[in-house]
């Protein structure tokens, strides 16, 4: 390319370049022109928007201006309405308060009025009341006068002093009032004894209600305790039928409820629930319980509780040294093994009244035969308890027609039926068994009736002792005759300890009340202790 054309193209080129920036400045302009154009349109726009804005807030403004006028007025006139209601009442409480006060002035008034007359009158009552005095006075001073004139007349007529005559008069009205009161001591002896029978039988009624079902519980109950509830389900059996098998063949009641680990036997019949229960603990221990098995354990036990109150009844005669004795009596005896008479058990009480009976025979020296007698009598007095069948007889005669019945003799027939007056006493030893049955049931913690005051009485001797300082432990024993009473000896001397025993002792016999004397022994020991390792 030559130099000609390189200047053509560069000409070419200024002059392309110049009319590209004309045409631009050109085509600037007319956009510069159309967003002034747009701009202007814009504010406009905006400038009618801001004055429609201030427009509408200066009617918003008004309209506000006008609600809270409107409330501000409202809000005046009613503090303006209860301002006048307050005012309003102010004024009523006023005229009220005036009105009440205006009343108590009148009131006030009145009284006064009333009291200055009252008192006027008081004035006037008092001076009428000085005169009838002064009248009265004038008027006993006669009647003394003529009292004294008449005593001396009557003296002078009857012969008596004045004294005299009172005395006489004394004992009249004394012998008088000594027949009404006797007439009326009679008539209240006879109202008290009729009321007192009436009470007497209100109070045994009672009594038997409130101790009724303390002592059926007693007789008629055992409970038989069970290593798990799960036996309890087999004890009852598919359908129940386990325990209705049991109870047809002992004849007792078995109570299963929600009591843990434990049944209740139900019976009045000792020997039946000692039946039940032993037939129950086999059952339990087998495992195998079903009515078959049942039937057949209750009978094995049936037999060896007879084999056992056979023995035991032999076991008792040879104890206490009775010979003799016919079979049915033997069996009544073991029988008592397992029947209660006031919580005291029947054997045992009978044994003891035998043992009583010989002993007291024999320091009466009633010889060797009698002795024996008595002895056979005190063991065979309560036999009338345990009957195989029962009777309307009461126990002593029912136990005197069973000894007649076995040839016994007639003295221990007697004292059986005697020991309770039942029958007249016929023989000495007859009050020797009533004596000695007492003893044997009055003895401290012999029967139910006494074991409450017993128990009480020994839990009172220990705790009047653990009362005192130092004192570790106490104990009453020998039936409550004696108390022993153990001390810290760190903080009781060999000194403290003499002094301890007299003032329990003292504290015993002002504060508690107990039969014969109770010993008090005071304990203090000392351990030193060492340990080798």
């Amino acid at each position: 390319m030559g130099a000609t054309e390189i200047m053509i193209a560069l000409v070419a080129a200024i002059v392309a370049l110049i009319g590209g920036i004309f045409v631009g400045k050109i085509i600037f302009a007319k956009n510069t022109q159309k967003q002034v154009d747009e701009a202007e349109v814009l504010i406009k726009r905006a400038e009618a928007q801001a004055k429609k804005t201030i427009e509408d807030a200066n009617t918003l403004s008004e309209t506000i201006k006008e609600k809270e006028l409107l409330k501000a007025k409202e809000h005046f006139s009613q503090l303006r309405i209860t301002h006048e209601k307050e005012v309003t009442q102010r004024n009523l409480k006023l005229v009220e308060n005036e009105t009440k006060l205006k009343a108590q002035q009148q009131s006030l008034n009145d009284k006064t009025s009333a009291l200055q007359r009252q008192v006027t009158d008081n004035e006037a009552l008092k001076e009428n009341l000085e005169r009838q005095t002064e009248a009265f006075n004038i008027k006993r001073a006669e009647l003394d006068r003529h009292h004294e004139e008449h005593v001396k007349r009557l003296e002078k007529v009857a012969g008596l002093s004045a004294e005299q005559a009172k005395i006489e008069l004394v004992e009249v009205i004394k012998e008088e009032a000594r027949t009404r009161a006797m007439s009326h001591v009679k008539d209240i002896m006879e109202e008290a004894k009729l009321n007192a029978s009436k009470e007497a039988k209100k109070i045994i009624i009672q009594s038997i209600q409130r101790l009724g079902s303390e002592q059926a519980i007693e007789n008629a109950i055992t409970v038989f305790n069970l290593e798990s509830d799960e036996i309890k389900g087999q004890i009852i059996g598919r359908e129940g039928r386990n325990i209705r098998a049991l109870e047809a063949a002992t004849g007792v009641d078995l109570i299963i409820d929600d009591t843990p680990e434990a049944i209740v036997l139900s019976c009045f019949d000792p020997l039946r629930r000692e039946l039940a229960r032993l037939s129950l603990q086999r059952l339990v221990q087998d495992g195998r319980i079903h009515p078959a098995r049942i039937e057949e354990v209750v009978e094995k036990t049936r037999k060896q509780l007879e084999e056992q109150i056979m023995e035991i009844g032999e076991r008792t005669i040879i104890e206490l040294g009775i010979h003799g004795l016919h079979k049915d009596l033997v069996r009544i005896v073991g029988k008592m093994r397992f029947r209660s008479s006031y919580g005291q058990n029947l054997l045992m009480h009978s044994k003891e009244t035998a043992n009583l009976c010989g002993l007291m025979a024999a320091e009466l020296g009633l010889g060797q035969k009698v002795v024996k007698l008595a002895k056979r009598a005190g063991l065979l007095h309560d036999i009338g308890k345990v009957p195989d069948e029962e009777t309307e007889l009461s126990h002593a005669l029912l136990g005197a027609k069973l000894a007649e019945k076995a040839g016994e003799h007639a003295s221990i027939v007697n004292a059986i039926g005697a020991h309770h007056d039942e029958m007249e006493m016929q023989y000495i030893i007859s009050p020797i068994v009533q004596a000695c049955d007492a003893i044997s049931g009055a003895r401290p913690g012999a029967r139910r009736e006494m074991m409450q005051s017993y128990l009480q009485r020994i839990k009172d001797l220990e705790n009047l002792a653990m009362a005192y300082t130092g004192v570790e432990k106490a104990y009453a024993i020998q039936a409550g005759r004696e108390l022993r009473v153990m001390v810290e000896a760190e903080k009781i001397s060999d000194a403290d300890s003499e002094r301890l025993s007299f003032e329990i002792a003292d504290k015993i016999q002002k504060e508690m009340q107990y039969p014969g004397q109770i010993k008090v022994t005071v304990i203090r020991e000392l351990r030193a202790v060492n340990i080798a390792r």
